[in-house]
C-alpha cells in the first residue's frame, strides 16, 4: 500500500462510534491501521464494539460518554489524555434529531438538538486543538448532513445545526492551517442507519427519496466512512475547508 493511502499508526477519536456511520468510520479507520477511540453513550455498546475490534486484531480504546454533556466531555478528554499525548484525527459524528414543523418545537427540544449537534462539536474541536497540534499533521472531519446545505423535511433546528458546522469547518480550516491541521466536512444524504430506519421502512417515503437521488439508491454507511478516511489520509494533504456531499447526486439534482 502506498504510504499516502493509509492511516497506519494514526490515533483517532470518533464520537458516536458504536452505530451507523460512526461505527463504519471506526471500522474503516481500524482496517487502515489507526488506533481508534470509541465514544458513545451506552457503556455496553462501547464495550462490545471495542471487544469486536480487538478480536479482529485492531487497536481500540473506549469510553461511555454523552458528548452533549459538558461534564462528560471533560471526562472524555481526561480519558484521552491518560492514554495518549496527541491525536492525529478527530471525527465529530454525533448527531440527533426531532422531526417537527418549526412552530411545534418546544424550546427544550430545540436546545437538545443544538446542544447535541452543534455545541458539543464546537467544544470538542476546541478541546482537541492542542492534541491535534502536537500531531503536526492533524485532521478534523465534521459529519454534517445535506440538511445543512438545502431544505429537507428534517426540521429547521437540525438544518440550522448542520449549517453552522459547515461554517465552523471553514473557519477552523483557515485558523488552524498554520498549525498543520486540516479541517473538512462530509454531508450525507439518506444512509442506511438506525437513525432513519423507521422513515425508510415507509415504502412511499423511500420511493420519494430514491426519485430525488440520481444514483437511485440509499447509500451504505461504509460509503460515507471511506470519504471520511480519505480526508484523513496523507493522500488528501492539500484539501481543507471543504464540505463533500455524499448524496448520490441529490444536492445537484435540478429540474
Amino acid at each position: 500500500m502506498k504510504q499516502t493511502w493509509t492511516l497506519k499508526n494514526k490515533i483517532a477519536l470518533i464520537t458516536g462510534s458504536t452505530r451507523g456511520i460512526g461505527k463504519a468510520i471506526s471500522e474503516e479507520f481500524a482496517d487502515l491501521g489507526a488506533t481508534v477511540f470509541i465514544v458513545a453513550r451506552d457503556k455496553n455498546d462501547v464495550q462490545q464494539h471495542v471487544s469486536s475490534l480487538h478480536l479482529s486484531g485492531y487497536k481500540a480504546e473506549g469510553i461511555a460518554a454523552d458528548v452533549s454533556s459538558k461534564t462528560d466531555r471533560e471526562k472524555l478528554f481526561e480519558f484521552i489524555n491518560q492514554h495518549t499525548d496527541h491525536l492525529d484525527i478527530v471525527v465529530n459524528n454525533v448527531g440527533t434529531n426531532i422531526r417537527k414543523k418549526t412552530v411545534e418545537y418546544t424550546i427544550e427540544e430545540y436546545d437538545f438538538i443544538m446542544n447535541t449537534n452543534m455545541n458539543a462539536a464546537f467544544d470538542i474541536c476546541r478541546r482537541s486543538y492542542p492534541l491535534l497540534k502536537k500531531s503536526l499533521n492533524g485532521t478534523l472531519v465534521n459529519v454534517l448532513s445535506v440538511a445543512g446545505l438545502t431544505h429537507l423535511r428534517t426540521g429547521s433546528p437540525y438544518g440550522m445545526s448542520k449549517a453552522a458546522l459547515t461554517q465552523l469547518t471553514r473557519n477552523l480550516a483557515v485558523e488552524w492551517a498554520e498549525d498543520g491541521i486540516r479541517v473538512n466536512a462530509v454531508a450525507p444524504w439518506y444512509i442506511k442507519t438506525p437513525l432513519v430506519e423507521k422513515l425508510l421502512n415507509n415504502r412511499e417515503y423511500l420511493n420519494s427519496v430514491i426519485e430525488r437521488t440520481p444514483l437511485r439508491r440509499i447509500a451504505k454507511a461504509r460509503e460515507v466512512a471511506t470519504v471520511v478516511a480519505f480526508l484523513c489520509m496523507p493522500a488528501s494533504s492539500y484539501i481543507t475547508g471543504q464540505c463533500i456531499a455524499v448524496d448520490g447526486g441529490f444536492t445537484i439534482n435540478g429540474f
